[in-house]
């Protein structure tokens, strides 16, 4: 399943995220990862969610985006939950163009395929969405 936690910047969509990481872990069978674009909020996580860096390992495009998360999924088969802030900048999707809806229907596969879950913020208001995602949308700030 592909959660969306959307808003504009600052409207509190990482502390929103942040709390379901460190709630969801808890209840967790499996890993926890959470993607960022720093290290900024790695106090704040519960010390069981494996923190990521995406900016480190200088991912240049969305595709490139797609085939790291898989390469995260290749190396843990217990991986249950995913959750991904500043997500149009980790995954190179903050141009107008940007094949965002592709992107979200690639992580639905991967998580129908995988059974684990994806929480993502998007720093766009609900009314900016494709279509086709507003479905995913869990929470609106």
């Amino acid at each position: 399943m592909v959660q969306l936690i959307v808003g504009e910047k600052g409207k509190g969509k990482t502390k929103v995220l942040l709390d379901k990481a460190n709630n969801g872990v808890k209840e967790a069978k499996g890993s926890v990862v959470y993607l960022d674009k720093s290290t900024k909020h790695m106090y704040e996580l519960n010390n069981k969610v494996r923190l990521i860096n995406v900016t480190e390992y200088e991912v240049e495009n969305a595709s490139e985006f797609v085939g790291f998360i898989r390469g995260i999924l290749s190396q843990d088969n217990d991986l249950e939950q995913v959750y991904l802030d500043s997500f149009l900048k980790i995954a190179k999707l903050e141009a107008e163009d940007a094949p965002l809806t592709e992107v979200l229907q690639e992580l639905e596969k991967l998580s129908e395929r995988f059974g684990l879950s994806f929480i993502i913020s998007v720093s766009r208001n609900e009314e900016d969405l494709p279509e086709a995602v507003k479905g995913m949308i869990e929470t609106s700030l």
